[in-house]
């Protein structure tokens, strides 16, 4: 399926639906083919130090037959009829390859009767992206377009497949990606350490997107520092500050891509370990500055999505606790909660759950550890979006449980079942440009032979 799910009708009101209903249609597939390779060589320098070099490769080729619905005249379907989406098909295919470079110089060094540790590294990446389409689709002997479409759910063999026409090029990127990066940890006193490193790049981005030509080239030094204090041998307090650059792949509303996102972040933690070591739990709050942020704006005056650089604010708190409480178990356990602020002030970003929270519990019998078994899953507060039309659309809190048993009935060979959603929970997966239903209660048996 390419896209989601329409969720909202005209009077306001939320849809329902099946969680096998799919907008697609039976002749739609993307095919995607990916290949890859790398090679590595690591050098010991001494006793101390090593030098590494990687290369890594990657190809990628997709060929897409698709079929999109939407909602053009953002009223909602109809609440009696189920009428209102319109349909578009569309294919294409393309192309990405990419290559990296990179070499790492790290090891330990001793200054003032006290060793500390350095690591430093340089990359260089490129990669070419070659976007075509299918010009000049024919539906029924005439230019496809968005096609009115029955009652949703429709059967999926009710737009028969286009006639295809030329691939042609719509979009080529061509990106370049130079970095210097450091650390070094010190040992200030026994019981305090600092972390201070760079990371340095420039990033060089040309080509043409739908007819828009762009060039674009940026460079920025990214400073990072932490201190941790070893205020007992089982508690340790850490404080960090990194920047945040990241280059983003959305375009405005005039097709030309945004501009790297750029922020700060900072976190204050503590860090304490139980059991004789064998459990840690950590405690940390966090702020996170971005600036420029692609967010979806809605459609342009071509009918293609675009996005604005938005100012966002998160803030939150993290706690986590892994380990082995018995000779026989072991427990994950985090849960974090989390603020979001837009540049006007306002709570932005409702789509992103404000709580979360995560488990998982593993072990064997004590009596027979050939048995093994574990149980684990995630838990979200509520979310929800203002689609374009204005409707709100909601999915309340829910929690997905997983759980699997296994057998080791020889030493080397391992019988495995795996259970997802024991709860056979329905809920819509992401609301982000809304979304589509997780999968039900879903069984995997699985034979693992070793050799």
């Amino acid at each position: 399926m390419w896209g989601a799910l329409g969720f909202m009708y005209s009077d306001g009101t939320q849809a329902e639906w099946d969680r096998g209903a799919s907008t697609t249609q039976d002749w739609t597939y993307w095919d995607t083919t990916t290949k890859t390779g790398f090679v590595e060589y690591a050098h010991q320098l001494g006793q101390d130090w090593q030098l590494k070099l990687s290369y890594n490769r990657r190809d990628i080729r997709n060929d897409e037959r698709l079929f999109y619905a939407t909602d053009l005249a953002g009223a909602g379907m109809d609440p009696v009829t189920g009428l209102g989406l319109q349909g578009y098909p569309w294919g294409g295919a393309d192309t990405f390859t990419a290559d990296l470079l990179s070499a790492t110089f790290n090891g330990r060094f001793q200054m003032l009767g006290r060793e500390h540790e350095a690591m430093f590294g340089i990359s260089r990446s490129k990669s070419e992206t070659v976007s075509s389409q299918y010009a000049g689709a024919l539906c029924d002997g005439a230019p496809c377009g968005y096609i009115p479409m029955p009652a949703f759910p429709w059967p999926g063999d009710y737009i028969p497949e286009p006639v295809w026409g030329d691939l042609s090029v719509y979009s080529t990127s061509n990106e370049r990606l130079k970095r210097a990066y450091g650390a070094t940890r010190l040992s200030l006193t026994d019981r305090l350490k600092a972390v201070v490193g760079f990371n340095w790049a420039e990033y060089h981005r040309d080509g043409i997107n739908y007819a828009v030509p762009f060039n674009q080239t940026e460079r920025k030094t990214s400073p990072y520092a932490g201190l941790t204090f070893d205020f007992t041998p089982n508690l340790l307090g850490y404080v960090s500050y990194s920047d945040i650059y990241q280059p983003q792949s959305q375009s405005d509303a005039d097709g030309v891509y945004l501009d790297p996102t750029k922020g700060s972040n900072y976190e204050l933690g503590l860090k304490a370990d139980w059991l004789d070591k064998r459990l840690l739990t950590t405690l940390a709050v966090f702020r996170a500055e971005q600036d420029g942020l692609a967010t979806g704006a809605g459609y342009n005056d071509q009918g293609q999505f675009y996005y604005e650089g938005v100012d966002v604010e998160s803030k939150g708190v993290e706690f986590e606790a892994t380990g082995r409480v018995s000779d026989h178990v072991d427990v994950v356990f985090g849960y974090t909660a989390l603020k979001l602020t837009g540049q006007d002030g306002e709570d932005t970003y409702r789509w992103v759950p404000r709580r979360t929270a995560n488990f998982m519990v593993n072990g064997r019998l004590p009596a027979y550890t050939a048995l093994s078994y574990g149980i684990g899953g995630r838990w979200q507060s509520e979310i929800s979006n203002v689609e374009s039309n204005g409707f709100t659309v909601r999915q309340g809190s829910y929690a997905v449980v997983n759980g699997f048993v296994a057998w080791d009935f020889v030493p080397n060979a391992t019988l495995r079942l795996n259970v997802n959603n024991v709860g056979d929970e329905k809920y819509i997966n992401t609301l982000r440009y809304s979304g589509y239903y997780g999968a039900p209660r879903h069984y995997t048996l699985s034979l693992n032979w070793r050799f």
